[in-house]
């Protein structure tokens, strides 16, 4: 099912990318770099995305021996979850959150912030570590840097536009073989915001599974309910700098709530999510 929604998502941001090119830089032409640029991102972050999302946050790998008790808790999980052990990074940044990257449990990492360790009970940790293991499992972390990195690509493409009609380098509008202005405007206002609505929408549907996995993992769905009820209010008093584009990867939202609601948000609200585990809790207690 999460390779088939992993296709699904590649599939309908590249057809975006390609409409776009195809309507903007005209027919065939437009069409064929279209499918260059989606091939290009999509290769780009198969092979590449954990690397670049790992250098992005200046993540430092960690062992058994430099950090004994984290690696031996994402260890313990990742045997518990029967995938690979995979790398151990701490980002750092006082600010609390982390996220999980590469393109299948063979090729992965767990990213931790030094503020989250510091911040979280050991039980709370675990929460989250094992939400991260989640969407490894679920090979989440694919379909969210795919999806970045090709939403990414639009709005590069729409900025590039932007510019050349600032400066009259798109060539005569009326000429039939020249991009067509409505595409254009199209492009410019509406592309962008549809790959994002497209990108997030997915991400938020990834966290409530990988919020179940985890509770299934320790067990223990409170900690992670506290964890994240914990990090909400961590992330208006000390929001995490950096690429937003890598804000889906997180387990928290970077930066305060308020300043995203609806479609644009890249986590669902945090008391939804304290609801269900804690539904969680209560279907424990009765099973």
């Amino acid at each position: 099912m999460n390779q088939f929604k992993t296709l699904a998502l590649l599939s309908m941001l590249s057809a975006l990318l390609i409409s776009i090119s195809y309507y903007t830089l005209g027919g065939t032409g437009g069409v064929i770099i279209g499918i260059l640029i989606a091939a290009a991102t999509n290769l780009g972050s198969w092979f590449y995305s954990d690397k670049i999302a790992l250098a992005a946050h200046k993540a430092q790998p960690v062992s058994r021996e430099t950090a004994p008790e984290l690696y031996t808790m994402v260890e313990t999980l990742a045997k518990k979850a029967d995938i690979p052990v995979p790398g151990v990074y701490i980002l750092p940044t006082e600010s609390a959150n982390a996220f999980a990257t590469g393109r299948d449990p063979e090729h992965a990492a767990v990213a931790v912030t030094q503020g989250i360790m510091k911040m979280l009970s050991t039980d709370e940790l675990e929460g989250v570590i094992a939400h991260e293991l989640s969407h490894i499992m679920n090979r989440d972390t694919l379909t969210q840097a795919v999806a970045a990195t090709i939403a990414g690509a639009i709005a590069f493409l729409a900025q590039i536009l932007q510019y050349s009609m600032w400066f009259g380098g798109m060539g005569n509008s009326n000429d039939d073989n020249g991009p067509n202005p409505i595409a254009l405007m199209a492009t410019l206002f509406l592309a962008p915001m549809a790959a994002t609505v497209i990108q997030l929408g997915i991400s938020r549907t990834r966290e409530f599974s990988a919020d179940a996995g985890a509770a299934e993992l320790t067990g223990n769905p409170r900690a992670l309910a506290n964890a994240l009820q914990r990090l909400e209010a961590s992330a208006k008093q000390m929001p995490m700098t950096g690429n937003p584009a890598y804000e889906p990867l997180m387990i928290m939202h970077a930066v305060p709530k308020q300043m995203f609601s609806g479609l644009f948000s890249t986590h669902p609200a945090t008391d939804k999510r304290v609801e269900r585990l804690l539904a969680l809790e209560s279907d424990l207690v009765t099973a």
